[in-house]
């Protein structure tokens, strides 16, 4: 094949769908499992302390280091193997020690963690299981066994993968503050299908109790949305009767609206996040193709009964809170229309009575500007009888006559330079006004 230039990313993302195999694991054995997550933020944690914190265990045992950036490891501690993984917001530690041990469940298989490094882990314990893998026996070994381990009433059984296997598990935490789970495997059943059977019972169990965060963060917010929905249901009443305070009411819509976009906002991310961990958690247990034990309820029967009511509750806040923020968006877009089209009328009252002074003060104007050609004019003709005074007796005109011959020119000449007054006035301010 001719020499052509791969794509930067080819190489890491076809390593990508590898970077995680299934252990190989043969019966008996045993196996524990951690999953730790910072409280706060997790998906946006700086995940260099993740790996701080395995080189810490691995030094431990001496055991050698992942490769910088790493997101997956596996390795020998000790006499055992170690799987890690980073995950979004969390990262696991799987242990898998050989033999059944003493004791079913002995809580002192944990102290392959030490207890100093646990203190120092960079976040909290969502969940840790204990992991039991033995041969497969008679069933009424099996339902003896099942019956001192775990308790009767949350138990799931189910055959697996066409009866190779049976697992169990309560998904309770039992005194040790660990969960339980038990795989009984035929002898025919190869070492990588063992171990992709204790991966998915572990997997079921952390994605169950990611996705059960979302459920405490819905109980949290419930009676705040259940305020909310009322304030918002009397906003908009108050709108319905019209009172005149719609600005108020307005002002009150867009702080309940504020209020709704920043809840939504904190808690689309563990919604949304909950969503996908509980898909993850009925396709792991999809592909263990489950058979009814014996008429025990199984692992989907178990997850229907009192997992999936508590993911409805999720989605049913995260539908009810986008409803609201619909609800007070569109309530704000009325009532902001409804203001302003009131002040729109508030405005056109305000033109009209501001017309109705314009024409009155023409009006007024109009009568001073004839007062003003009256009094103008009195004392024009006053001082034009003065100067014609002289000349009445020359031509045979009383001093009356010569004023009362005085009066209209006079008048006459007044009215016509006030009117050419005002008329270069107006005609400057028509000039001047688009040059403002």
């Amino acid at each position: 094949m001719p020499p052509i230039q791969d794509h930067p990313l080819r190489f890491k993302l076809a390593n990508e769908l590898h970077a995680r195999p299934f252990p190989s694991l043969s019966a008996p054995c045993r196996a524990i499992y951690l999953a730790i997550k910072q409280p706060k933020d997790a998906a946006s944690r700086d995940r260099s302390q993740d790996l701080v914190h395995l080189v810490a265990l691995l030094d431990r045992y001496g055991a050698a280091h992942p490769q910088p950036g790493a997101t997956h490891y596996s390795g020998q501690i000790g006499q055992h193997m170690l799987k890690w993984e980073q995950h979004t917001e969390f990262v696991t530690y799987t242990v898998f020690l050989s033999g059944l041990g003493e004791k079913p469940f002995d809580p002192s298989d944990f102290d392959v963690f030490p207890s100093d490094w646990l203190m120092d882990a960079p976040g909290v314990r969502v969940t840790s299981a204990m992991l039991r893998i033995a041969s497969r026996v008679p069933d009424k070994d099996i339902d003896k066994h099942l019956s001192d381990w775990f308790v009767p009433e949350s138990l799931a059984v189910s055959r697996v993968l066409d009866d190779d296997a049976v697992v169990a598990g309560d998904f309770r935490i039992d005194p040790s503050g660990h969960q339980r789970f038990a795989v009984f495997v035929r002898d025919s059943v190869g070492e990588r299908r063992a171990g992709r059977i204790a991966q998915r019972l572990c997997e079921i169990e952390t994605y169950k109790a990611m996705s059960m965060l979302g459920f405490t963060r819905v109980r949290d917010i419930g009676p705040r949305l259940a305020e909310m929905d009322g304030e918002l249901m009397r906003l908009m009443e108050l709108m319905a009767n019209d009172d005149g305070q719609e600005e108020a009411t307005l002002r009150a819509l867009l702080q309940v609206s504020t209020e709704l976009e920043s809840l939504s906002a904190r808690t689309s991310f563990r919604m949304g996040a909950s969503g996908a961990y509980e898909a993850i958690v009925h396709q792991r247990i999809k592909v263990l193709r489950e058979e009814r034990y014996k008429g025990r309820q199984t692992f989907a029967e178990f997850m229907m009964r009192r997992y999936d009511p508590a993911m409805r509750t999720v989605k049913s806040a995260g539908v009810r809170l986008d409803s609201m923020v619909q609800r007070a968006t569109r309530a704000a877009d009325l009532l902001r229309t409804q203001v302003e089209v009131g002040r729109s009328a508030q405005n056109q009252q305000l033109l009209h009575s501001m017309n109705q002074r314009a024409e009155l003060q023409l009006r007024l104007q109009e009568t001073v500007e004839g007062l003003s050609v009256v009094a103008i004019s009195y004392y024009a003709v006053s001082l034009a009888g003065y100067l014609m005074y002289p000349l009445a007796g020359a031509v045979g005109l009383s001093k009356g006559m010569m004023t009362a011959l005085l009066v209209l020119p006079v008048v006459g000449l007044v009215w016509w330079m006030i009117r050419r007054i005002k008329h270069k006035v107006d005609a400057g301010g028509d000039q001047s006004g688009p040059d403002m």
